[in-house]
């Protein structure tokens, strides 16, 4: 079969929702012998009749029928294709670029970034990195608010500014693997179970261990990570147990299969937005910081 040329695909939808040819030419403003000559050269193409005769008019044949009503979708598309195209120009995407912090957790990310999310028109640019090279970029204007789990020191040469998202209570969590041993005189068991810890650069790292300080712990320490996301991962496939912030409990139980073992009363992680400005311009980081 050859391929087959639109226009005579349009003359045909015209002729088969007009009723007829001399109609369809009326409605086109050409000879009746051009829609003919345009439907019958469509027949050849497809190697099939669209039209059949019905008394002194014509009918669309079951395969007219089905040709009638892809046609529909495709011209129907293309009507619209104008008035779209004049939303789109008249509502350009909003870009938004976020720095965020290799020890931030992803999955708290997603959730102090979910208000936002929804925003038809987002265009959405992530980058990752450490404090002080996020927050060169965002000096430049190369971002438009990092995302971190610490306040930023005031800097006389830097026009920067912390505004708070919030916190969580941290919690424990294991795999399979290790979980019942865990559980077992938590929190002493950390002594004896392997267990994965945020490097020391982390801002809920120096808590942990004041924490471990007193409830007298001494953990097995097996690993240590700066990539929150590496850290549950090497968790959830049962290397040792982690602490992981507990506003994300039903995501992390779902994406990682594994079970929290207990809490750590009195630390929490929390979350900040660092922008350049002190009044904040951009409408989605505005909407980030009112949530």
């Amino acid at each position: 079969m050859q391929s087959f040329n639109y226009r005579h695909l349009y003359y045909f939808w015209v002729a088969a929702r007009e009723g007829g040819m001399a109609r369809a030419a009326d409605r086109l403003g050409v000879a009746v012998q051009t829609v003919s000559t345009q439907i019958r050269e469509l027949e050849q193409n497809l190697g099939t009749a669209l039209f059949k005769p019905a008394g002194r008019a014509l009918a669309l044949t079951d395969a007219g029928q089905i040709a009638a009503a892809r046609a529909d979708q495709i011209f129907q598309l293309g009507e619209a294709l104008p008035d779209l195209l004049r939303d789109a120009a008249s509502q350009p995407a909003l870009r938004l670029v976020v720095g965020i912090t290799d020890e931030l957790p992803k999955l708290v990310v997603h959730r102090l970034m979910h208000n936002v999310l929804a925003e038809p028109r987002l265009r959405l640019l992530c980058r990752q990195g450490s404090i002080d090279d996020l927050l060169a970029d965002l000096a430049l204007h190369r971002l438009d608010l990092v995302l971190t789990d610490r306040a930023v020191a005031p800097n006389p040469n830097l026009r920067i500014y912390s505004h708070p998202l919030g916190a969580s209570e941290i919690a424990w969590y294991a795999s399979a693997a290790h979980a019942a041993q865990a559980q077992r005189d938590f929190p002493q068991s950390l002594a004896k179970v392997p267990v994965l810890l945020p490097a020391p650069q982390a801002a809920v790292r120096m808590p942990l261990d004041l924490w471990f300080e007193r409830e007298a712990v001494q953990p097995r320490i097996v690993g240590e990570f700066a990539d929150s996301a590496l850290l549950k991962t090497f968790g959830a496939n049962g290397m040792g147990v982690f602490p992981a912030a507990e506003i994300v409990h039903d995501e992390l139980v779902a994406r990682y299969q594994v079970r929290q073992i207990g809490r750590c009363r009195g630390v929490s992680e929390r979350f900040y937005a660092i922008t350049a400005e002190k009044r904040v311009a951009h409408p989605l980081v505005q909407k980030m910081l009112v949530s």
